[in-house]
């Protein structure tokens, strides 16, 4: 049986690092807020880097998958990237997995509300992501 402890002499069980690193603070982005016709809130940023407009707009294998599959995970790429939160029935969600969790448990007439609306979304504030991608 072992008693006491069983760590090297002289480590503290800390992380590797000897001091923590700083979190680097998120610039705000600035939103534009959507009303569903059942009161919820969609909340969306305004602008994406160009690194990720380049990923969205990067073609994907159709080999991969079927067309209905690339169309969906495409759908859920645009929620992930724009979605900042979400406020159903009075409860707000901004935790980014909570978020795509939420999307994807959505029915279907909240799942083609959210994509007609980041649809006109992309049009009028983000133009350079290619819809038809």
């Amino acid at each position: 049986m072992l008693t006491g402890s069983v760590t090297p002499e002289g480590y503290s069980g800390a992380a590797c690092h000897p001091l923590p690193m700083a979190r680097r603070k998120r610039e705000q982005v600035e939103t534009v807020a959507y009303t569903d016709p059942d009161g919820n809130v969609l909340t969306l940023r305004q602008s994406l880097s160009p690194r990720t407009i380049r990923k969205l707009n990067k073609p994907h294998r159709k080999d991969a998958a079927s067309a209905e599959d690339v169309w969906a995970r495409r759908n859920e790429m645009l929620f992930e990237y724009l979605a900042v939160s979400w406020e159903i029935a009075g409860l707000p969600l901004d935790d980014q997995k909570m978020l795509i969790g939420r999307y994807r448990m959505a029915d279907s007439g909240e799942q083609q509300w959210v994509r007609e609306t980041l649809t006109r979304h992309v049009e009028r504030y983000i133009p350079e992501v290619d819809l038809g991608a």
